[in-house]
């Protein structure tokens, strides 16, 4: 066989929890669900695990685990709630891992992904390190195993971050095509457009400290077609198109990165769809299902590329929608503006070299390694034990001034929006904790410089009273 498929679902949602209760409460905007990560297990994570196939007569002949078939990620936040608050797809989905390492030549279907979705290339090179030292773990709590592959956030890359993967042991990730600067096949380098990349095999990208990362670029058309074409109308037609992309000598490999949440969430029915897809290409014996490790370990790669650093899959601009109103968003007000994004990385930036410099210097009283400590933290969380007292506060606050980047706090229109008012309560709770923990006012300070956050409305005009409407209580602000 020489044409494969492989289709990959990042599933992810932003971590909800309230900072201080450590609960997800009732978000209005889910009803009549309790809350949107209940909202899309319901209609995506917990379908996929039993997908329908109908008969000539819409009677449901099969149901299948689509995740068994398949290449996916799964956001740590997401998982660790899954696992208390939804345990029968919790355990469907880890049980499809060990199906599919059985299917694939002993290569699990599922990647690690850097912890809470950080832009990685906007993060410090300690956030990065800890981030992916975080994904793996959980990864193995997870899975039984630690991950080939590591998906990373928005597909954000740069080479430092893929230093600190490699060192790790991740031995691959997923780009789009476009991420993809200069190719060399044997002779000399040759720069690529996106839709002059061969995307059916996989590249390696040298690395400055002499080690290597693979890397899979996925086809860009294939994958607007699933997420926003019509593709997902007809399983059928799905797979052939999918069979279709994996033309040419060789071996080839024929491969889509979607968002997980397409196949239910965004798309009704989507799962069922994609079940088809992946029944019709598994039995139909032009070509063979397939997942990253296992076609790495049977075609690794001949050709070398070079990334375009500091890039992603959402953002035509690089990385600028965490950073600047670049004109990338997503939501309902197409008159709005997002002047806001800068002063508020700029803010938390502030706030996060604040607490690192305090956790490190309180932190070398209770921890030999401070650091290190931190990279270590992920047991506890992951509950096996941990510090209690001081050190356990210094550890929490690191965590909250993490959290606090998760990326979806500034994809979307407004700062009113409830990722960007999560990211602000995450952001003060960490300023709190720096402040018992030194005994310093750090909250008013950090306060203070969010009234320099423009929102586009007068109920919220700047992130300050964004935060105080959501969280005022828990800052002792009444009224």
């Amino acid at each position: 066989m020489t044409r494969y498929v492989c289709i990959h679902g990042h599933f992810y949602q932003p971590p909800r929890e309230n900072p201080w209760t450590g609960r997800v409460e009732c978000q209005e905007s889910a009803l009549p669900y309790h809350d949107w990560n209940e909202r899309v297990t319901i209609q995506c994570y917990a379908p996929n695990a039993a997908a329908r196939l109908l008969d000539g007569s819409g009677k449901v002949r099969r149901r299948l685990n689509n995740y068994s078939r398949m290449s996916f990620n799964f956001g740590p936040t997401l998982l660790s709630w899954m696992e208390e608050a939804n345990p029968e797809t919790y355990s469907a989905i880890l049980s499809a891992e060990g199906k599919s390492a059985e299917r694939f030549s002993g290569h699990g279907g599922a990647m690690a992904q850097a912890y809470n979705h950080m832009i990685m290339p906007l993060a410090s090179a300690r956030d990065k390190r800890t981030q992916v030292a975080w994904g793996k773990r959980d990864f193995r709590h997870c899975f039984g195993r630690d991950p080939e592959g590591m998906w990373l956030p928005e597909a954000a890359v740069d080479l430092e971050t893929l230093e600190i993967m490699a060192e790790e042991g991740i031995r691959f990730t997923i780009l789009a095509p476009h991420q993809a600067s200069r190719v060399r096949e044997g002779g000399a380098w040759r720069d690529v457009a996106a839709e002059g990349l061969d995307t059916t095999v996989p590249y390696r990208c040298e690395l400055p400290s002499g080690r290597s990362m693979a890397l899979f670029f996925y086809n860009g058309v294939l994958a607007h077609d699933i997420a926003f074409g019509n593709l997902l109308e007809n399983g059928g037609t799905f797979a052939g198109r999918m069979i279709d992309g994996a033309r040419g000598e060789g071996a080839r490999l024929s491969h889509a990165a979607v968002d997980g949440e397409t196949f239910g969430h965004h798309r009704r029915f989507g799962e069922m769809a994609l079940a088809y897809c992946l029944e019709t290409v598994e039995e139909g014996g032009e070509a063979e299902l397939t997942v990253y490790g296992e076609f790495l370990e049977k075609h690794p790669p001949t050709a070398a590329v070079e990334i375009a650093e500091n890039t992603s899959w959402s953002c035509a601009h690089g990385v600028e929608r965490w950073r600047f109103d670049c004109g990338c968003r997503a939501g309902d007000h197409p008159e709005w503006r997002q002047g806001w994004r800068k002063p508020l990385r700029e803010s938390l930036d502030r706030l996060r070299e604040e607490v690192d410099r305090l956790f490190e210097e309180a932190g070398g009283e209770c921890f030999d390694d401070p650091w290190k400590a931190r990279d270590g933290y992920i047991d506890a969380l992951l509950g096996g034990g941990g510090p209690g007292g001081r050190a356990k506060e210094l550890l929490e606050m690191e965590r909250f001034a993490m959290l606090m980047y998760t990326s979806c706090g500034w994809f979307f229109d407004d700062i009113s929006r409830i990722e960007t008012v999560q990211v602000l309560g995450y952001a003060a709770r960490a300023a709190q904790l720096a402040g018992e923990v030194s005994g310093k006012d750090v909250l008013g300070p950090f306060l203070k410089s969010l009234e320099g956050v423009p929102g586009n409305t007068e109920e919220v005009p700047d992130a300050r009273r964004a935060l105080e409407a959501a969280f005022g209580e828990r800052l002792g602000i009444v009224g």
